[in-house]
């Protein structure tokens, strides 16, 4: 094969990894896929993918201020009883006490960061991670094969792999929501998504994300002090972005030029 042979590399399919696994072992799989390599953005887009109401029309994008919340985990048990994640050690939001060089105490939390330039969209061999138009980063359940490469890729620890079957009932059901995703099934990775499925079922329905509850991402809706903000970013009077011109805010390691789409509030404010 020339060097100037622009043949994309083959495509491997969740049932073609499954195939192999079941035949020669999980090493095989994971040397095919790095034979092959990770997709390119072409082979990417490309792809059959269900984002109907995905347009570049739109940005969506988070603010946390970290010197509003309280705490007090409500917008992580939401995210738990929405997206059906039972298990603590499975979350979607992280969240933990912290505290700054000048001795205040606040809580961080941290969601899947939405890279725009994001690592696990460049590693993963088989396209079951992409950015789509509107920034969102979304995961293809079907496609993914479990190597995890994503996971190890994420400079924010924001992925979590299912190793098994969890059956268990969600301890946080009905309380603070009930599932509006099918539970996953083994060997996937699993991320926050930003309620995807309220954000396009809101787009459908003509209603307004980061306005309109029903297509805002429950985290958010849940929050009782008001520390977490969305919108679009492409619209000057959405929430987020009259957020971000009233507040100074930061983005965690920005020096990666990963462009995440949370931004945050520092804790404390920066006396006059």
């Amino acid at each position: 094969m020339s060097n100037n042979d622009n043949t994309k590399p083959p495509l491997l399919s969740r049932r073609d990894a499954l195939k192999i696994i079941g035949a020669t072992g999980a090493t095989a799989v994971i040397a095919q896929a790095v034979t092959a390599g990770p997709l390119s953005s072409g082979a990417i887009e490309g792809l059959e993918r269900e984002t109907h109401h995905a347009s570049s029309d739109h940005e969506w994008h988070m603010v946390i201020d970290l010197a509003q919340c309280i705490g007090c985990q409500y917008c992580i048990w939401a995210c738990q009883a929405t997206n059906d994640v039972p298990e603590d050690n499975m979350r979607w939001n992280i969240g933990f006490p912290e505290r700054t060089e000048g001795g205040t105490d606040f809580y961080m939390t941290r969601p899947c960061l939405h890279c725009q330039d994001a690592p696990c969209v460049k590693v993963c061999p088989v396209g079951a991670t992409w950015v789509r138009e509107d920034g969102i980063v979304a995961m293809d359940y079907d496609r993914c094969i479990g190597c995890r490469y994503c996971e190890v890729a994420c400079p924010y620890d924001v992925r979590r792999f299912n190793w098994g079957s969890i059956e268990t009932e969600n301890q946080y059901q009905p309380t603070w929501g009930v599932a509006e995703v099918e539970r996953r099934e083994r060997g996937v990775a699993e991320k926050c998504t930003f309620c995807v499925h309220r954000i396009d079922r809101g787009m459908a329905e003509g209603l307004t994300p980061g306005v309109d509850p029903q297509a805002t991402p429950a985290c958010v809706n849940i929050c009782p002090v008001n520390a977490r903000i969305f919108g679009d970013i492409k619209d000057p009077e959405s929430p987020v972005s009259k957020y971000l011109d009233e507040h100074e805010t930061f983005r965690l390691r920005e020096d990666f030029g990963t462009e995440p789409k949370v931004h945050y509030v520092r804790p404390e404010r920066e006396e006059a």
